[in-house]
């Protein structure tokens, strides 16, 4: 009976301690700190990523066509002879046969150079917010990654924090059957659960190892390297909410689209000038042998008569171009706003969801879990209403996590300036149909005040983290 006594009472000394693990954020919040780790992931992957290299390459392609748009076009060199009769070279002997040697230089109408460089420094406007674009996606993915890392050794901490307390309970179990005072079911059960979290152990490994390769292969390194971590996923810094303007200020796409508005601009004007003719001038000089050389200059001008099918089309195709594009920009607008709206009225529901969890659940689910115990220690309850309390602990434990994982996908997001839906952040699976629930029990579940985080996916036998 003392020994009954003294694991009873070792099993609702220890919850406390359980409640100051490194994941049960206090009721408030710590201020936001930088993170070394982070900072030095971004780091390698913005400096080794082929994407960037990649994305970097092209803006320096598109910036050596300026220069090349506005030069004059290559000059043409002219050689020629001019014989009278078939029999033999007359040159020197009549006045009419020569060598020639021409040079003739085309010139553009005035403004047609100028109009083409700035189509083509238009186009590295293009190019410009395709990098950025790339910059932005990759810091975001190293960002969501490390997140996932820590959701996911915060997971395999709190695993392990439950596994202790059920070693514990297994033996108290196995004590009270021993002496009597419990049932075989109550030991079998204890024993189940401790083989579930096995399962859930393998489980949150291998996501351990998918969240490390993920990041190692942004980072340009062996997918099996280790990334040590000190940080808690509640460390994470939370950036204040950007506004609508400030998010549109930041989009790739809307730079992107707005550039390639300017190109079609200047591309139009350049179509309108184009009804203009070009010019060409030519110089040379015949040699006559013995006699005098003579020489020559002439203008050569362009005929644009074909204007209607040709000239005029090409105005008309850049107008629809360009009408095309504004509505392009329209179109960017309208979704990048529909999902900095979005994305704010998850922050704010992540927000409080995660206050509510600091200020209420955590502690209410801690309280009910500790009067289970202390009913169970006194004989007043049964074993599986103080299992499934602390079930229901753990749960509301990995669902806060769950909660904060989320916030943090939000706010990347927006920082991202990502026009598709957000991409969430997951982790593993902590395995156990009663943790899955939060509470199975009708003596636990009644004493229990349990609200899902709002990614919290439950499910008949496992709760997705």
């Amino acid at each position: 009976m003392r020994t009954l006594l003294r694991l009873a009472s070792a099993l609702v000394l220890a919850a406390p301690a359980l409640a100051q693990a490194p994941h049960h954020t206090p009721p408030a919040a710590p201020a936001p700190t930088a993170d070394p780790v982070l900072d030095s992931l971004l780091a390698e992957a913005l400096g080794k990523h082929p994407d960037i290299r990649k994305a970097d390459a092209a803006v320096r392609m598109d910036q050596e066509r300026i220069p090349q748009a506005g030069v004059l076009p290559d000059p043409s060199l002219s050689l020629g002879i001019q014989n009278d009769g078939f029999k033999e070279l007359m040159i020197g002997k009549m006045e009419t046969s020569y060598y020639s040697v021409a040079f003739t230089q085309p010139f553009p109408w005035p403004g047609k150079r100028g109009l083409r460089k700035e189509v083509a420094a238009a186009g590295v406007g293009v190019s410009e917010a395709s990098l950025s674009r790339v910059k932005m996606s990759l810091e975001a993915d190293v960002r969501r990654g490390y997140a996932a890392l820590l959701l996911v050794r915060g997971q395999k901490e709190l695993l392990a924090q439950q596994s202790v307390f059920l070693e514990q309970t297994e033996r108290l179990a196995r004590t009270r059957y021993e002496v009597g005072q419990g049932s075989q079911g109550d030991l079998l059960r204890a024993q189940l659960e401790l083989t579930r979290l096995k399962q859930a152990a393998w489980s949150l490994d291998a996501e351990e190892r998918s969240a490390l390769a993920g990041l190692n292969r942004l980072r340009q390194h062996d997918p099996a390297d280790p990334i040590p971590t000190t940080a808690a996923l509640a460390d994470l810094p939370e950036p204040a909410s950007l506004t609508p303007e400030q998010v549109e200020a930041r989009s790739p796409e809307l730079a992107g689209a707005r550039a390639s508005v300017r190109q079609t601009e200047k591309l139009l004007d350049l179509a309108k000038l184009d009804r203009r003719p070009d010019f060409a001038v030519t110089a040379g000089i015949m040699p006559r042998g013995s006699l005098d050389p003579m020489w020559q200059v002439g203008v050569s001008i362009s005929l644009p008569i074909y204007g209607r099918h040709k000239q005029q089309r090409a105005i008309a195709e850049h107008e629809h171009h360009k009408l095309g594009q504004g509505a392009e920009v329209d179109s960017v607008r309208t979704l990048l706003r529909q999902r900095t709206e979005e994305r704010a009225i998850q922050i704010d529901t992540l927000r409080r969801t995660r206050d509510l969890y600091r200020e209420g659940l955590l502690v209410q689910s801690e309280a009910n879990f500790k009067a289970a115990l202390a009913q169970y220690e006194a004989g007043r309850a049964p074993f599986l209403g103080a299992l499934e309390a602390l079930n229901g602990w753990v749960g509301d434990q990995g669902a806060y996590l769950q909660t904060l994982a989320q916030l943090q996908a939000q706010h990347i997001a927006l920082d991202e300036a990502a026009l598709g839906p957000t991409a969430p952040i997951n982790g593993g699976s902590l395995a156990s149909a009663s943790l899955a629930a939060g509470a199975a029990a009708p003596s636990a579940s009644k004493s229990t005040a349990k609200t899902p985080g709002p990614a919290q996916d439950s499910g008949p036998a496992a709760m997705k983290m």
